[in-house]
């Protein structure tokens, strides 16, 4: 039986990424595919949703397969994943892929990533989810030898079954068809060194553009930025419950101490 998949992403429908997952999904034969994603690109969004205006779906076709349909929406990856599975379908799908992201999303760097939020959307309604993105450049090449390695994983993904509230975060260094070999990796660290761009626009008032670079530094072996420096796919299961569950007894005992009962 063919397994229904939703697919999603952050770069928006027309994005290359997404359109080579999809055409190589097709023509595997092994899923029912349906696609819903942003109409224009959201990276960076993180979890937002859209409360105080209408999302608005229309149909969108595929440049590589005219066979395949999509919808886009003008709202963000969260957005696509909500709707897809609590309006626009009449099933929930058993899994749900988010990407192919141009661009890594290592590190911290899953805090603001759309493509990584909308896979958390999807654990958070009971579905599991994968968010996969391509570091280092973006050739179709690269594209298509991700979405290879994707389709291949689905099948171990279903049958293994992941724990709830768990979604795995998958990067593809560009280049892997030479090294098709992943690790099971920690989520590393990602700093930037940020700085605003003070402007003036043509009526004079002043704005700030966000700019900035990476700051390369240490990394520990099992962290998914080392993997990826390396060459390797990295694969690294992440959770939404941010509890720091080893600090609550010291927590209870500092409220006890204030008089505030501290259960």
């Amino acid at each position: 039986m063919a397994i229904n998949l939703l697919i999603t992403n952050d770069d928006g429908i027309y994005a290359e990424g997404i359109q080579l997952l999809s055409q190589v999904l097709f023509e595997s034969g092994r899923y029912n595919l349906t696609v819903v994603a942003p109409d224009h690109e959201r990276s960076a969004v993180g979890h937002a949703i859209t409360m105080h205006r209408p999302l608005r779906v229309e149909q969108a076709h595929f440049l590589h397969n005219p066979a395949l349909i999509g919808w886009a929406v003008n709202g963000t990856p969260s957005d696509c994943v909500k709707l897809a599975v609590e309006a626009l379908l009449e099933e929930k799908p058993g899994l749900i892929i988010s990407g192919i992201n141009r661009g890594s999303n290592l590190g911290t760097d899953v805090l603001y990533s759309g493509t990584v939020s909308a896979a958390v959307e999807g654990v958070i309604l009971g579905i599991p989810s994968v968010a996969v993105s391509l570091t280092g450049g973006g050739k179709s090449e690269d594209f298509i030898s991700a979405a290879e390695f994707v389709r291949d994983f689905i099948p171990h993904l279903i049958n293994e079954k992941l724990p709830a509230g768990t979604l795995l975060n998958i990067n593809v260094p560009a280049g892997c068809s030479v090294k098709k070999e992943a690790r099971i990796t920690r989520l590393g660290t990602r700093r930037y060194r940020n700085s605003f761009d003070r402007r003036t626009n043509p009526r004079g008032l002043i704005y700030y553009w966000l700019a900035g670079e990476l700051i390369e530094g240490e990394e520990e072996e099992d962290s998914d930025v080392q993997a990826v420096r390396e060459g390797y796919i990295s694969i690294t299961p992440v959770h939404f419950n941010l509890t720091n569950d080893a600090i609550i007894p010291e927590l209870k005992k500092m409220v006890a101490r204030m008089g505030l009962g501290g259960r």
